[in-house]
């Protein structure tokens, strides 16, 4: 068993250094997209098609049975099937970026689980299969763990809340880390967070934005509002309708960051928002900042909007050697996850 000196030694990489795998879980809690779930497995198969064309993909199906309806249809994908391995493992929700432990390097090299605390965004009360994830991949990976602990007691914390540049910068928000809405740590300052931020994933500079966009059920993720899509370049999601709700947050969030010291470090690509989206009444979270980067490609979602094709072009201007891959969630997003929610990297 080895002996971790966290603090110095562990590096949570970036989403586009190479990876090994994607983890997945199959779609099964029809509660999850009332009235639409129907259409959800045949999103998914076509996510894990293009991603499984060049790199492996690990999905966790709840039962056997479940099993053979999901080749069926990923088979109508013509799925690579060699670059496919199904893990029976129950969930309780798909979104495994919140979910699964995070992959980290111990020195450069050996890779880590960190287990954090998950708590189903201190909002549904089912969540003991999404918080033994950890027992099954433990297991299959056979890689060590960390549940990184403050005063003797485990840190809740999401992938989704967080986004990291590899070389020990992170983004995150207020909303979701320090609110008392949907509280995951009761107590926890921000320089708590930030210790735990430099133990665990070697960063040394945190970003903090203010809010999240509305529609958000996590209550102010990183991942709809601002993602690093290399060392020193961030996009942000950017609204240009004044009498749009998310017009005043995420011009305040450009505020805080124009007033950061680090602001000259990096380079910031306003990304536009598209045009609110109500679903039964209800509005949604939709971004282009929830894309998904594997190996050779990038998987953005779409909306069936007029900002559509100026974003894809944007993002082919800063992924010049990935293929850039449009993927229609306008009916996944009736779950408040997209791509990146679903997804979780497996560094190599």
């Amino acid at each position: 068993m080895t002996k971790f000196s966290i603090s110095k030694n562990l590096l949570m990489p970036a989403e586009w250094e190479k990876q090994k795998s994607t983890w997945i879980a199959w779609p099964h809690n029809k509660k999850d997209w009332p009235n639409k779930f129907d259409h959800i497995p045949q999103v998914f198969a076509e996510i894990i098609y293009h991603i499984s064309n060049s790199q492996m993909v690990n999905i966790l199906i709840q039962n056997n049975l479940l099993k053979k309806k999901a080749t069926l249809i990923l088979k109508n994908f013509k799925v690579n099937f060699s670059n496919i391995k199904f893990t029976v493992c129950k969930t309780d929700r798909v979104w495994l970026r919140d979910s699964f432990p995070i992959f980290v390097r111990y020195n450069k090299r050996k890779k880590i689980l960190i287990n954090w605390d998950f708590n189903s965004w201190a909002k549904y009360k089912n969540f003991k299969q999404d918080n033994n994830i950890i027992s099954k991949i433990k297991k299959i990976s056979k890689l060590q763990s960390i549940s990184p602990k403050f005063k003797k007691k485990k840190v809740v914390l999401e992938g989704g809340a967080i986004d990291v540049n590899g070389k020990g910068a992170l983004l995150t928000t207020e909303e979701c880390l320090l609110s008392r809405v949907q509280q995951r740590n009761p107590g926890l300052k921000k320089q708590d967070y930030e210790k735990l931020f430099y133990d665990y994933f070697g960063i040394k500079k945190v970003l903090w934005l203010k809010k999240g966009i509305v529609g958000d059920d996590t209550h102010g993720h990183i991942d709809d509002l601002a993602r690093f899509v290399s060392e020193k370049t961030i996009f942000l999601a950017c609204e240009r309708n004044k009498k749009d709700m998310n017009y005043k947050i995420l011009r305040d969030n450009f505020k805080i960051i124009k007033k950061l010291d680090d602001f000259k470090k990096f380079k910031f690509i306003k990304i536009p928002m598209p045009k609110a989206k109500y679903i039964e009444g209800t509005r949604v979270p939709a971004t282009y900042l929830n894309f998904y980067i594997a190996n050779k490609i990038v998987l953005v979602p779409t909306f069936k909007d007029r900002n559509d094709k100026l974003v894809l072009e944007i993002f082919k201007k800063h992924f010049k050697n990935r293929k850039i891959i449009p993927i229609d969630c306008s009916i996944l997003i009736w779950g408040f996850g997209a791509i990146h929610c679903m997804t979780q990297q497996e560094p190599k």
